[in-house]
């Protein structure tokens, strides 16, 4: 059996693992809320930001000459371990639990506190010298400090996952765009064939819907770098001293290396998320990005002999357990899985962030897991489509060009010319006698063979030449 200590709070006593650092609160978190798998200690992003936070405010405090000296570099060393990651085994909470995230931070006081007074040579669990509450947790409270977390970890997942993983995808596009810049194909609206366009066109346009989406993630940054550090309670900053939320933002900004700032209304963004709201909802929109880049991936790539099949994509595992020799569009469904699993995400996100009562929005730890569960997610599956998809888009030059010679849509060059009803009939006539453009054009005297040719060019008309006139 695992040897215990008894630790206490104002519930009174309780028995907590003599090997771990957490305390009685966190302790009774665990046995109170066993609802589901999903825990912190495998979001890494919110354990460190928590370490951060804690870390600035003890030196905010020292500072502001609220904490006695001696107590200061043994906290901020604890801090600095949880930062780091080496206590991540002591953070065991589930995310469905009290809607503040008052565990959590509880969590932290405790874990901080307990590792300090080993540091100091102290008895675990003693709360002396230092104590959670009074010390680690001065100036604070979980109502100010989960929300200050929250912006600290999806700033940092934004800038340190998930925006160089869709940029390598971004750029793995726009190489293909151009290396194919002038290979003519078939358009299609509405499913069915229209005018030419290029291939380097039709990848240019995912290019441009992903800078899109990153346009819109990257100006949602400035309502995350709002904290509502500072605010303690309901905003008024009872208990804490008048200057400590400002200098412990300085803190963060610093050792983050983002412009983090005490918020100016620290009412709004402890009883609102609005900032986490619109962050979900640009996520759901770079989704929607990807999920239509994966969809025209596979769709061009269908067959290979009874599909579209314009586009070769890396064959990367055996795709069924019954038929021999079939490969799937894997990548493609992996990434519109994840996608629909962002939109998920964004609705609870979303619905959460309608429910905010009076001083406080109880919603906090899920609506920030499923921030950062989307971050990941898209993180993730941006490098692996990347790099076992996108990087090895082909033109299937053969089928491109059989596709483009029977596109009745070319006929469309010759409305300037002829008109449009005139252009209506041959494309008609065409399709009903199984003949091409020019057959029935020149058989029918609308037009000679020498206009036709001139007229009826698909380079031409994807205007392609007038943006690369030097290809």
């Amino acid at each position: 059996m695992k040897k215990m200590r008894i630790e206490s709070d104002s519930m009174g006593k309780i028995e907590v693992p003599n090997d771990r650092y957490w305390g009685a609160q966190t302790q009774r978190s665990i046995e109170n809320f066993a609802i589901g798998t999903d825990r912190f200690k495998w979001q890494f992003p919110i354990i460190r930001a928590m370490g951060i936070l804690k870390k600035s405010a003890v030196l905010a405090n020292a500072d502001l000459q609220q904490l006695p000296q001696a107590l200061v570099k043994p906290i901020e060393q604890a801090a600095d371990e949880v930062i780091a990651g080496k206590l991540n085994q002591h953070f065991p909470l589930v995310v469905f639990q009290t809607g503040s995230g008052t565990q959590t931070n509880m969590n932290a006081n405790e874990v901080i506190a307990n590792r300090a007074i080993e540091i100091m040579g102290g008895v675990i669990g003693s709360k002396a010298p230092i104590h959670p509450n009074d010390h680690v947790n001065c100036g604070q409270s979980s109502n100010d400090t989960f929300p200050t977390a929250m912006h600290i970890a999806v700033v940092t997942e934004l800038n340190e996952s998930l925006f160089p993983s869709v940029k390598q995808l971004r750029n793995t596009l726009a190489e293909k765009a151009n290396l194919f810049r002038l290979t003519v194909k078939t358009g299609r609206t509405h499913l069915q064939d229209a005018t030419p366009i290029t291939l380097g066109q039709e990848i240019g346009s995912w290019v441009a819907q992903i800078d899109y989406a990153l346009t819109s993630l990257e100006s949602m940054m400035t309502g995350l770098y709002d904290l509502a550090i500072g605010g303690t309670a309901v905003g008024t900053g009872l208990n804490a001293h008048p200057n400590f939320g400002d200098v412990c933002a300085k803190y963060i900004a610093t050792m983050t290396c983002y412009p983090f700032r005490s918020s100016p209304n620290k009412f709004f963004s402890m009883s609102a998320h609005d900032a986490l709201v619109n962050t979900s909802a640009a996520l759901r929109t770079l989704a929607g990005a990807l999920l239509k880049i994966a969809n025209d991936v596979r769709w061009s790539a269908s067959g290979p002999r009874c599909g579209i099949g314009e586009i070769h994509i890396p064959e990367n595992e055996p795709g069924s357990s019954i038929m021999p020799g079939k490969v799937n569009p894997t990548q493609c469904e992996a990434l519109t899985m994840v996608c629909v699993q962002v939109f998920g995400n964004d609705a609870a996100t979303a619905f959460a962030g309608s429910q905010g009562n009076f001083q406080l929005n109880v919603y906090k730890p899920v609506m920030v897991h499923n921030v950062l569960e989307s971050i990941t997610l898209l993180s993730d599956a941006c490098h692996s489509f990347s790099a076992h998809c996108a990087v090895g888009i082909q033109p299937n030059n053969e089928i491109i060009e059989r596709n483009l010679n029977n596109n009745l849509m070319l006929v469309t060059a010759l409305n300037q010319h002829i008109g449009y009803d005139r252009a209506a009939e041959i494309a008609k006539m065409a399709l009903r006698e199984g003949k091409t453009l020019r057959e029935v054009a020149i058989e029918n005297k609308f037009v000679t063979a020498s206009d036709f040719d001139a007229w009826v060019d698909p380079l031409k008309m994807t205007r392609a030449n007038e943006l690369y006139p030097s290809s």
